[in-house]
């Protein structure tokens, strides 16, 4: 056990500060330089690692600097989206080698899982990769982590249903499957792999805005899911009392006014379109072009998004709120409008103290996010407390 943890800690100082040499990771861990000798040469011959000379005129004999290995150990990730499948492989830097997205209509369950398990095996020939280490798997909605069951998952119309057993049923390699709700999964992926600002915030709630909108919870740096996996639901808050009919069944729900699906309904509204006839991207390439329109449709969901941000001040009052999805695709359009709505719907001037940041990640968060899950497996989640 000791020296499994020796190992995790290790391989994750690695991850976070790479390169970095033997003699770096003896100072921060305080573990004796052949505890650390050994498990690093374990870890170049399962090839984790490798390792590269650095040329420095300023110190004497240059060290070797360890990285981890960006050619070897790569995980599938796996996005139900409303229509949508999407699938990637990732390499333990959290890279994105390759991804494919794919439209499904009308489709059960398990079309749904046999369109992701065929689409991830020609994604691995194209790559030449014999096997994954695993794959991660996550929807909108409420799944049980431990065993893969949804129990609800609204957008996509799917109640108790085992995703689990359908993963094992069409994947033939006895693959590690992990499987988690997008949002708290997107909230992990910018754990690990954020960049900039907020990875000064160990607290924040972040944001998924899709077809729905769901909410991942951090809370010293570990994901709060809840007794029944339902923390974060903030998408089903009632934020207009009596208002729009949502999806789940209530009225005035936050996703029934400021999710993609929302914008998407006042646009055609306004443009006297058939709502088929359009997609989420053509609605902000518009407000973008500067239709008044798309612009007006746009900044009112901001405002929208403001106001839902202030109930999670209320109940959480966190640092930082981190945003993903396609609306950042015009994030200079409903930043401001966010704080306007905000500061309408906010109160004891708490709006002044939180961060409103844009997610850090290059690619999609729920992607990156599938992937965590099964690189947490690999690196057991184990860090260093300061």
């Amino acid at each position: 056990m000791v020296r499994s943890i020796n190992r995790a800690t290790i391989l994750n100082l690695i991850r976070e500060r790479q390169p970095i040499s033997r003699i770096s990771i003896s100072k921060v861990t305080k573990l004796n330089k052949s505890t650390i000798s050994s498990i690093v040469a374990e870890l170049l011959d399962e090839e984790f690692l490798v390792e590269e000379l650095v040329s420095d005129n300023n110190i004497g004999r240059n060290p070797y600097q360890l990285r981890l290995n960006p050619q070897r150990h790569f995980v599938g990730a796996v996005n139900f989206d409303t229509k949508l499948v999407r699938v990637a492989i990732i390499n333990l830097n959290g890279k994105v080698l390759t991804q494919k997205e794919t439209a499904v209509k009308n489709a059960t369950p398990q079309e749904y899982v046999k369109e992701a398990i065929n689409r991830l095996n020609l994604l691995k020939s194209q790559l030449s990769i014999s096997t994954l280490e695993g794959i991660g798997v996550t929807i909108s909605g409420l799944i049980d982590p431990l065993d893969g069951y949804v129990m609800f998952a609204p957008n996509l119309g799917w109640k108790d249903v085992r995703l689990s057993d359908l993963f094992k049923k069409y994947d033939k390699n006895k693959t590690l499957f992990r499987f988690e709700n997008d949002a708290e999964a997107s909230a992990v992926g910018e754990l690990w792999y954020g960049k900039g600002e907020i990875r000064m915030h160990s607290n924040f709630v972040f944001v998924s805005v899709g077809a729905g909108i769901g909410a991942g919870i951090v809370i010293d740096r570990k994901v709060i899911e809840g007794v029944s996996y339902a923390a974060g639901e903030f998408g089903h808050m009632t934020i207009h009392e009596n208002g729009l009919k949502c999806i789940c069944g209530n009225e005035g729900c936050w996703e029934a006014y400021a999710s993609d699906k929302a914008t998407l309904k006042r646009f055609s509204e306004r443009k006297k379109m058939n709502k088929r006839q359009v997609i989420i991207d053509d609605v902000y390439r518009s407000a973008l072009d500067g239709d008044r329109e798309a612009l007006a449709v746009v900044k009112e969901t901001g405002l929208y998004l403001g106001e839902g941000i202030a109930n999670i001040l209320r109940a959480l009052d966190p640092p930082a709120i981190v945003i993903g999805g396609r609306i950042l695709a015009v994030w200079n359009i409903i930043y401001p409008e966010i704080l306007k709505g905000l500061s309408r719907h906010s109160f004891f001037g708490i709006e002044k103290r939180v961060k409103i940041l844009p997610s850090s990640l290059d690619e999609r968060p729920r992607l990156i996010g599938s992937a965590t899950l099964v690189l947490s497996e690999i690196f057991r989640d184990y860090r260093i407390i300061k």
